[in-house]
């Protein structure tokens, strides 16, 4: 098991350069600075007391989730500030403008059929982490990686269509 401090200590820096990956691409209408949006993230990891990390995978699998949770707050945080919806541009894969809120509400139908891909959409773009990486994390090949992720975007580009309900 890995302590939580250190580890967070010494993957601090990584996860701040896929936080200023993440809203340089996927949020550039939020102020939010990528080492705010790591020092939340840290101050929930830290919150989480009761959770032992297996390993490094672990830990970075958790990470994306909080990330991912944390730039909601911020969008949902900014929408009440400036009563408005803002756009998340995301990377060409998906090709099209979405609402934050509405990729989550994807996500989270997406979970209940394939959790696995909402994982690889986490770690690929919240995180911001090549296919290869992710691989490492999740312990599975490069090729599954990859098959999973198309297949991620794919779903995610279907319900998020303008006129899918949501």
């Amino acid at each position: 098991m890995l302590d939580r401090d250190a580890t967070l200590t010494a993957l601090y820096d990584e996860l701040r350069a896929a936080a200023a990956r993440m809203l340089r691409r996927e949020a550039p209408f939020l102020t939010l600075q990528p080492t705010e949006l790591v020092n939340e993230a840290a101050i929930r990891i830290v919150r989480l007391e009761r959770m032992s990390w297996n390993d490094r995978q672990h830990f970075f699998a958790t990470s994306a989730r909080i990330m991912r949770q944390a730039m909601l707050d911020a969008v949902r945080s900014r929408r009440r500030a400036k009563r408005q919806a803002p756009d998340v541009f995301l990377e060409t894969p998906l090709a099209q403008d979405v609402e934050i809120e509405a990729l989550d509400a994807a996500l989270i139908r997406l979970e209940s059929a394939a959790p696995e891909l909402v994982r690889i959409v986490e770690l690929r773009f919240f995180v911001g982490l090549p296919v290869d990486q992710i691989a490492v994390v999740l312990d599975q090949s490069p090729a599954t990686v990859k098959r999973r992720w198309q297949a991620a975007r794919l779903w995610l580009l279907d319900a998020l269509k303008p006129d899918q309900p949501q």
